[in-house]
C-alpha cells in the first residue's frame, strides 16, 4: 500500500471515530436537552398528539381538547367558562406556550411526565394517557367574585383559613384562553397584548400595589406582639394632628372629626386613624414592623400556590418619616390581594397561617394520586391571644366602623378597609381595598378574602374600600359560607 492510500485510510478512520464520539455524546448526554428544547418541533407535536388532561373544579373539568384539521398538532386546548377561570388555569397555546396551572403541570396534562409510564413504556418511549389537576376552587365563590367585580379593573382572592385552600381567584378584566389556544390566533393575541387594561396580567398574584390602610392590621399585630401596647383597648400615645418625624409634614386623617387623638388600636382600626398607625410604626421602628410583615409573607420571593406570586414588599433603608408612612401602607409598601387575604386568614385562624394553595392534588389517567397538596405547612405568625384581639377589633370595623358593607346575617365578620394613594402627589384615582374574614355560626365554615379595585371608573370622591371593595368581599364570603 502506497503512502497516499495509507494516509487517506488513516484520515478516514479518524473521521469515523470522531463521528462515533459525536453521536455517542449527543445520544448519551445531549438527548434530553435537545428533546426539551422549545424549538424542537417534535416536542410540541408530542404535547398535542392526544387530548390533554383536564383541570378540575369541584369534580368537573373546566378544560377540554378539540381535534384539529390540517395540522401536525392533532389536538388543541378548549375551555369551559374560560374567562371565569383564566386566573386559575392560565392558557395552553400551540403558538404562545402555557401559563399558570397549564404551564406548571404541563407534563402531567400532556402525558409526558415520566411518572405516568410503566417500566416497559419508559423503555419504548410510548406516550401514556395524561393525568388531571384537581383544584381547590369553589365555583360558587369564583362566580360570586367574577360577577361582583364585573367590568372593573381589579382582583379578589378567597382562602379557607383552616386549610390554606384557595377557594376563589379572579382578576379583571379577564380573557378567554380558548381565543389563543391554536396556531392561527395572532390577531386575538395582539389584541390582548395591546389592551391597556392588561387582561393577561393576573392581578391577584402578580401586580403588587400599595395596600393602604389594610396594612394597619400588620402594624397592629407588630405593636401587640412586641408589647408596645397590651391590648387593642389600651389608649395609645398618638397626637392628632401628627407631624412626620424630622419634617414639617402633617399627616391628616380621612375623617377630621374621628376620635383619633390617643385612640386605642380598636378605635384606630374602626375609624382608620392614620396618626395612630404612623406613630406606631415610627415607635416600633422599621425592623420590628418588617419582622412581623415577613412572618405574614411580605418579601417572600418564592411564594408558590403553586403559581409563583410576585413578592409583596415591605421596604428597608427608610428614615423615620418614611417608616411612619409605611405604617399606613404607603411609601414603598406593596401587596397583592393574595398577600392581604393571607393576613386575614392567619388572624382568623388563631394566628396560624396554613400554606395557601389552589391545587389539592394531581392524578394519573386512572385517578391515582401523583402529588398531594392537601396537608401543607403551618406557621405561627402571632400568638393566639394577639389574633383574638385583632379579630375583635376587625369585627368592630364591620359592625360599627368603616367596613359596614361587609356585614352578613348569622356570621361573625371582621375586616379592614383601605384607600391607597396613586400617582405623584396622589394625583390619580386611589386604589380601594378590603380584607376580611367570616365565620358561620351555623355551618362552622370560615373564609378570608381580599379585594382590590384598581380602577372602577368611579369619581375620585366616590372611591373607598367600604364603598367599592367591601360589597364584593361580602358576596364572596356569603358564597363560601353557604
Amino acid at each position: 500500500m502506497n503512502k497516499t492510500i495509507r494516509n487517506a485510510a488513516a484520515f478516514s478512520l479518524l473521521l469515523v471515530l470522531a463521528l462515533l464520539v459525536r453521536v455517542t455524546w449527543v445520544q448519551a448526554y445531549e438527548a434530553k436537552a435537545l428533546a426539551d428544547n422549545d424549538h424542537n418541533r417534535r416536542k410540541i407535536i408530542a404535547q398535542y398528539a392526544q387530548p390533554l388532561g383536564d383541570i378540575i373544579v369541584a369534580g368537573s373539568p373546566v378544560t377540554g381538547s378539540q381535534r384539529t384539521a390540517g395540522s401536525d398538532l392533532a389536538y388543541k386546548r378548549t375551555y369551559t367558562d374560560g374567562s371565569l377561570y383564566s386566573a386559575v388555569t392560565g392558557y395552553s397555546s400551540q403558538a404562545y406556550g402555557a401559563t399558570q396551572l397549564e404551564g406548571i403541570h404541563s407534563t402531567i396534562l400532556d402525558g409526558t411526565d415520566t411518572r405516568l409510564k410503566n417500566p416497559v413504556d419508559a423503555l419504548t418511549g410510548k406516550q401514556q394517557k395524561p393525568g388531571d389537576v384537581l383544584t381547590t376552587i369553589d365555583p360558587a365563590v369564583q362566580k360570586a367574585a367574577s360577577k361582583a367585580l364585573g367590568d372593573t379593573k381589579g382582583a379578589a382572592v378567597a382562602i379557607d383559613p383552616k386549610t390554606g385552600a384557595i377557594l376563589g381567584m379572579v382578576s379583571t378584566p379577564s380573557y378567554d384562553p380558548s381565543s389563543i389556544s391554536g396556531t392561527s390566533d395572532s390577531a386575538a393575541w395582539k389584541k390582548l397584548l395591546d389592551d391597556p387594561d392588561k387582561p393577561l396580567v393576573n392581578r391577584a398574584l402578580r401586580q403588587p400595589l400599595p395596600p393602604g390602610s389594610t396594612f394597619k392590621l400588620v402594624v397592629a399585630a407588630a405593636a401587640l406582639e412586641d408589647g408596645l401596647y397590651g391590648s387593642v383597648d389600651e389608649r395609645t400615645e398618638s397626637p392628632d394632628p401628627y407631624t412626620l418625624p424630622g419634617t414639617t409634614t402633617v399627616l391628616k386623617n380621612e375623617n377630621a372629626s374621628a376620635p383619633c387623638e390617643n385612640a386605642t388600636i380598636r378605635t384606630a382600626l374602626q375609624y382608620s386613624c392614620n396618626n395612630v398607625f404612623a406613630k406606631l410604626a415610627a415607635d416600633l421602628g422599621q425592623d420590628k414592623v418588617r419582622e412581623t410583615a415577613e412572618k405574614f409573607g411580605f418579601n417572600d420571593k418564592q411564594q408558590d400556590v403553586p403559581v409563583r406570586a410576585y413578592p409583596s414588599v415591605y421596604p428597608s433603608g427608610m428614615d423615620k418619616a418614611q417608616t411612619a408612612l409605611s405604617g399606613i401602607g404607603q411609601f414603598d409598601v406593596t401587596a397583592t390581594p393574595l398577600q392581604m387575604a393571607m393576613v386575614s386568614a392567619a388572624i382568623a385562624n388563631g394566628g396560624v397561617m396554613e400554606s395557601p394553595h389552589m391545587v389539592s392534588k394531581t392524578v394519573d389517567g386512572d385517578g391515582n394520586t401523583l402529588d398531594s397538596y392537601e396537608d401543607g405547612s403551618s406557621e405561627r405568625i402571632v400568638s393566639e391571644s394577639v389574633a383574638e384581639e385583632l379579630r375583635s377589633a376587625m369585627v368592630t370595623v364591620v359592625d360599627e366602623g368603616t367596613g359596614t358593607n361587609a356585614r352578613i346575617d348569622g356570621a361573625e365578620v371582621g375586616g379592614k378597609t383601605g384607600t391607597a394613594q396613586h400617582g405623584e402627589n396622589n394625583s390619580k384615582t386611589p386604589y380601594a381595598w378590603f380584607t376580611s374574614y367570616a365565620k358561620s355560626s351555623d355551618s362552622g365554615k370560615e373564609v378570608a378574602v381580599a379585594v382590590l379595585i384598581e380602577d372602577s371608573g368611579a369619581a375620585r370622591s366616590e372611591v373607598s374600600g367600604n364603598g367599592l371593595a367591601a360589597p364584593i368581599a361580602q358576596k364572596m364570603m356569603k358564597a363560601a359560607l353557604r
